[in-house]
């Protein structure tokens, strides 16, 4: 298990945290009845953003990984797991 640099994942934890203030911003355009079509764009920029923190979480993962183990070390397949989660 690898434990992940603070530093390194800042960003991401940034833009989860630019998310959720857009998450909240389309559960209110829901409860106020907005445009359906606003609605479903703001909803993919979230769903964007979300996926965006993601791959940038696994990669810096896998960097550590690398750096602290050596590419032997790395389980392919567990990190293969991880990307296909996000898909």
């Amino acid at each position: 298990m690898v434990q992940l640099d603070q530093s390194a994942v800042r960003p991401a934890a940034n833009r989860l945290k630019r998310a959720r203030g857009q998450l909240d911003a389309v559960i209110r355009m829901l409860d106020e009845g907005q445009d359906c079509e606003d609605v479903v764009t703001q909803l993919a920029a979230v769903s964007r953003a979300l996926d965006r923190a993601g791959f940038s979480i696994v990669a810096t993962g896998l960097k550590q990984c690398i750096a602290d183990d050596g590419v032997e070390s790395l389980d392919v397949q567990k990190m293969e797991k991880l990307f296909l989660s996000l898909a």
